[in-house]
Parts: structure tokens; C-alpha cells; sequence
């Protein structure tokens, strides 16, 4: 390594040392330059067909790899991922942010380098890194009125809109401090500056990820306390929420699930976070959406282990989960909360690898087969409702998720896009291994499928190329972002998309104006996307379902059509007013909440 290199050199290989390497974005005037240095320092540059499809396949990419990258140009670019980037920076959990503030959650994250990020990444914890190219500092210094910008010789409006929605941002306009703000804050990049020379031996030192050491007392306080707690319950469950897939302890609450062997539930958020073939899962816990014996099994425990709570709308059923402090146990990332008592600066993964080094596992009390025999949770769901009466031979919501997870398979990465889709799939049981990408939080429509290309290309990345990919998406959502199947067949990707059309925005007709035009679409040919996008023939199959019968011909374990060797779109028809249960209950849940506010 020379003693000097320059910034944008520096920059590619900090987050090629992270683990990144392939790169989303749109190429740009103020950001070409910076391109050319991709290729040198052995990072892949993926063309997408928008910004916004950019930034929702950083999304899926970083789902799957842990940490992505998207690059786009000033102004136009940048405004463009808005709905998809956001601004983010320094990554060590804020001190005390979950214990007084539950909304400053968004603002913690375990790397210790960032940028600007995706924001729906950042409503759901997905560590995106967002690099701007921006116009030269002398243009700036002297206000040119340049494209891109409002010809007001204003060039700071574009970060003053993302002011309000970052924690910190930097603009590399100093050679001197350059390398230290780098492994800071990722965020833009000035194009006068991005061939400037900088010292090259920080490329030396990793970046150290590590995450700060716990309050000693506190922790062994904690964990003395969780130990008391544990031993005395007669009826104790543990609730994974979606921290714990964030924060990075999947490991230790698998081993933790195993060893202790208590009833384990998930929510909406945190699907696919354990192996859900364990005997000792039971369910999916939202609150009164859940079905009877799981609101049972959750509410009668004497003793929630809570791994990373999330208590948004969706995730908890319209607000209505019942998880009474005085009975709860809840790890954060930056502190341990026992009932009614706060353990500040004391980190859950820490906690975690004590409580496996320290538990006597032997001296729980209650019957860890008990709660799972009373609840009697059938493998197949058939307790959802149906809007209207419907042939045996038609695809309901309710029979089509109830019946797709004996398809699916172990290791399978499934995507799921808000509506019909995330709340559907919530009742399907998944094989071991799973890998579940949902946006429950941040729900912008169209999110999945440049979220679907990026997971994808991420697998092609990992070494385990033969794990499946699957889409789920509705006709509505398909129509915002549909484009981007053109970069999966660009890089020969090969997902599983599955259309469900049922003609419209079938969430936003149950929530308001059924038969008005504006839950209307254009109907489109959607399994000519593959020939219209340059597919070759042999490179790509389409299906059509109508009936259970033609589902049961193609969706068959072992076939063809399930090895996945091709990109593959099956067009699926359902109703046009059917519903998953899961949504109704939600909806008219928050209906209530807001009308007692």
C-alpha cells in the first residue's frame, strides 16, 4: 500500500474490508469519476433501473450480506431514494436511547460506520450505507447556479431535507481529515475531491466493529436478577421481536431456545429470526390479531423473555399486545429491563453469552412441553376469514398461505411485500433456515422487488448459490418497482416471483373505497416482463394459476419449477376483496386505538 491514496480509493476499500462487495446505485455526472475506482478495488457495480429500485436493493442485499452500499448523483439522484435512503451515522447504540425515548430505537445500530441510509432501512434497522456525489467545492463556495439545482447557488438544501432524519452526516471537503471522517460517517463525496490524496495507512487497521464493553456491575447485577427470575416462574415463554436480528444474537437466542427449551414465539417482524421446525416454536404472537391459544399462551405466562422488542402498529396487532412489565424480561441492545427496574449501558449480546455460560438449565421448574400441548397449533392454518363465497377450485388468502409452506423449503430466502403478502405469510410455517424480508414498519409499496434482486445477488455472493429466492408481491406493489427484473436478468439471477393479482390495491379497497377508481390499475401482461426486458428463450419460464389444482400441479416439492434453475414468474390469481385475516384484524384494531386517543 502506498503512503498516500486517494479519498475514493480509501472509501471502496473501507467498505470492501466490511464485506461488501457489489455496489447499487444509478451512475451520474457528479458521481462518474467515483466509479471508476469500483472495479480496481474489486467491487461489482450494479446499474438498477431507478434510484428508488437502488435503494430497495441495498435493502435486500444488506438483509442477506449485512451491510450494503448504494451510490447516486447530487441533487435528482438523491431526492429520487429519498423514499428509500435516509441519513444515518454513528452506529454504537446510543447510551440509553431504548430506556427513555422507545422511538430513538432507529437511531442504534451495531456497525460503527455509515452513511446515508435507506430509509426504510433505517426505520428497520438494515444497515445501508448512501454515497452522494456532489459538485465541486468551488462551485459551491461560489453559489454557481448548476443542473441539479435550484439556481439559487443553494447546494446545502438537498442535506437540509434529510437534516431532521440523520443522526450524522459529513461532507469530504477536507484532505486532512478525510480518512478519520471515512470511517466515521459515509456520506458524500464532492467530485473535486475524490482523486485528492490522503494517507493510505489506516487501510492497515480494520475497522473495529466491536461493540462497547457493558457496565461490569450493572451486567453481573442483571444477569443475577434474570437467573432469580427465570428459577422462580412456573410458566415461562420467550418472545423473539425483531432487535434480536438487527442487533446480531440470533446465535446465542437459538442456543439459548435449545438449551432452555422453553416455548419460543415470534412476531411479524422477526419471522424466520429461529428455526420455527423447533418443536418448542409455537406461534406468531400479534397481540388480539393472534389467533385464541396463542394470545392465551403468551398473556397466562408468569415470565416474558423478551429479545428485542419492537411495539410498533403492525408488529403488535394494533397495539394491543399484552406483555405486562411486572411480568417481562427485556433485552435492548443498550439495556436489560426486569420488570420494573432499568439496567443502563448494559448491552443484550453481552447478557445473552452470560446467562448461556451461567444458567443451570436443569432448575426450571415448569413443564417445557406444556404450554405448546395446551395451545394445540395445527401445522396447516385454517382459521382465517373469507370476504366473500368463493368455488372450492378459487385461490383464497386464506387457503393459499395455509397451503405454500409445505413448498417452501429449508434455507429458502422468502420476501414478502407489505399487505396481502406480509400479513398473509404470517400463519405459514417456515422450514428450518429460513430467511424471511418483510418492510412491516416503513411499508413502501413496491419495496420488494428491487429488495428481492438485491437478496439475490447477495446469495449468488454468499457461496450457497442453490438457496431459493421467492417473491410474493401484489399486482399493485409489482407496478411501482417491476422494472428491476430487468437488472435480475442482467446478472443472471434466478428468484421465484410470484404475482398474486388480484386486479388493484386489494389493503387499500378494505380500508377505504372498495369500488373507487383510485384502488384501480392498468391490467398488464406480466409474463411478457421477462421477453420485453431481453430475457433469452431457455433463460426464463412463466406460469399461470387460477385453480388449486393448476397450484398443486406446479408448486410440487422436488419438480422442475422448484429447483429454480431459471428466473420464473407465476402469474397467481385470488379475489379482488379477499383478505388475509391477519390485516382485517390489524386494521380494525387500530381503528379502536385511535378512536380512544
Amino acid at each position: 500500500m502506498p503512503e498516500e491514496t486517494e479519498i475514493v480509493n480509501y472509501l471502496f476499500r473501507r467498505l470492501y474490508q466490511l464485506g461488501i462487495r457489489s455496489i447499487h446505485g444509478v451512475p451520474g455526472d457528479f458521481n462518474l469519476v467515483a466509479l471508476d475506482y469500483l472495479d480496481p478495488v474489486g467491487l461489482n457495480w450494479v446499474g438498477n433501473c431507478s434510484e428508488l429500485n437502488a435503494g430497495y436493493a441495498a435493502d435486500g442485499y444488506a438483509r442477506i450480506n449485512g451491510i450494503s452500499a448504494v451510490i447516486t448523483t447530487f441533487g435528482v439522484g438523491e431526492l429520487s431514494a429519498v423514499p428509500a435512503v435516509r441519513p444515518m451515522g454513528h452506529l454504537a447504540p446510543t447510551p440509553h436511547a431504548l430506556c427513555t425515548m422507545e422511538v430513538d430505537y432507529i437511531k442504534t445500530f451495531e456497525l460503527t460506520i455509515a452513511g446515508r441510509q435507506i430509509a426504510g432501512s433505517y426505520s428497520e434497522r438494515v444497515s445501508v450505507v448512501h454515497i452522494v456525489g456532489v459538485p465541486s467545492t468551488k462551485a459551491e463556495r461560489h453559489g454557481i447556479p448548476l443542473h441539479h439545482t435550484f439556481a439559487d447557488g443553494d447546494f446545502s438544501v438537498f442535506r437540509n431535507i434529510s437534516k431532521n432524519i440523520s443522526q450524522v452526516s459529513v461532507i469530504l471537503d477536507d484532505v486532512k481529515s478525510a480518512g478519520k471522517e471515512i470511517d466515521r460517517v459515509l456520506r458524500a463525496l464532492p467530485t473535486d475531491m475524490v482523486l485528492s490524496k490522503i494517507p493510505a495507512q489506516g487501510l492497515d487497521t480494520p475497522i473495529d466493529l466491536t461493540l462497547p464493553p457493558n457496565d461490569t456491575n450493572s451486567e453481573a447485577k442483571a444477569v443475577e436478577s434474570i437467573m432469580k427470575a427465570l428459577y422462580a416462574s412456573n410458566n415461562a415463554i420467550i418472545l423473539v421481536d425483531v432487535g434480536a436480528m438487527r442487533y446480531r444474537v440470533l446465535k446465542e437466542v437459538q442456543e439459548f431456545i435449545d438449551r432452555s427449551q422453553l416455548p419460543v414465539f415470534l412476531t411479524p417482524m422477526s419471522r424466520g429470526a429461529i428455526n420455527e421446525a423447533s418443536p418448542h416454536f409455537v406461534g406468531v404472537y400479534i397481540g388480539d390479531v393472534s389467533r385464541p391459544e396463542i394470545q392465551q399462551a403468551v398473556q397466562s405466562a408468569d415470565l416474558i423473555f423478551s429479545i428485542g422488542a419492537l411495539n410498533t402498529d403492525f408488529n403488535s396487532g394494533g397495539f394491543t399486545n399484552s406483555t405486562k412489565p411486572k411480568h417481562t424480561i427485556e433485552l435492548q441492545p443498550d439495556c436489560i429491563k426486569i420488570g420494573y427496574a432499568t439496567y443502563l449501558d448494559v448491552g443484550m449480546k453481552s447478557v445473552l453469552q452470560r446467562l448461556l455460560d451461567s444458567v443451570d438449565f436443569r432448575n426450571f421448574s415448569q413443564d417445557p412441553q406444556g404450554v405448546i400441548v395446551k395451545t394445540k397449533i395445527p401445522q396447516n392454518i385454517d382459521q382465517q376469514m373469507e370476504f366473500t363465497a368463493l368455488s372450492s377450485q378459487e385461490i383464497t388468502q386464506k387457503w393459499f398461505w395455509s397451503h405454500i409452506g409445505d413448498w417452501l423449503q429449508e434455507d429458502d430466502v422468502v420476501i414478502a411485500e407489505i399487505g396481502t403478502p406480509s400479513f398473509g405469510i404470517m400463519d405459514t410455517r417456515f422450514p428450518k433456515g429460513v430467511t424471511a424480508i418483510t418492510q412491516m414498519l416503513w411499508g413502501s409499496i413496491g419495496f420488494s422487488v428491487g429488495a428481492c434482486q438485491g437478496a439475490a445477488l447477495a446469495i449468488t455472493e454468499s457461496g450457497r448459490p442453490s438457496r431459493r429466492v421467492i417473491l410474493f408481491v401484489g399486482d399493485g406493489s409489482f407496478q411501482l418497482t417491476g422494472n428491476e427484473v430487468s437488472t435480475m436478468i442482467r446478472y443472471g439471477l434466478k428468484p421465484i416471483i410470484i404475482v398474486i393479482n388480484n386486479d388493484g390495491y386489494t389493503t387499500e379497497r378494505m380500508i377505504h373505497g372498495p369500488e373507487m377508481s383510485y384502488n384501480d390499475i392498468q391490467p398488464w401482461k406480466y409474463r411478457r416482463f421477462f421477453k420485453a426486458f431481453g430475457a433469452k428463450k431457455g433463460e426464463y419460464k412463466n406460469y399461470v394459476v387460477k385453480t388449486r389444482t393448476e397450484f398443486r400441479n406446479i408448486f410440487k416439492p422436488g419438480n422442475e419449477f422448484s429447483k429454480a434453475n431459471v428466473i420464473q414468474m407465476v402469474e397467481l390469481f385470488m379475489p379482488k376483496m379477499d383478505v388475509p385475516h391477519g390485516l382485517y384484524s390489524t386494521m380494525e384494531a387500530l381503528t379502536k386505538f385511535y378512536a380512544k386517543l
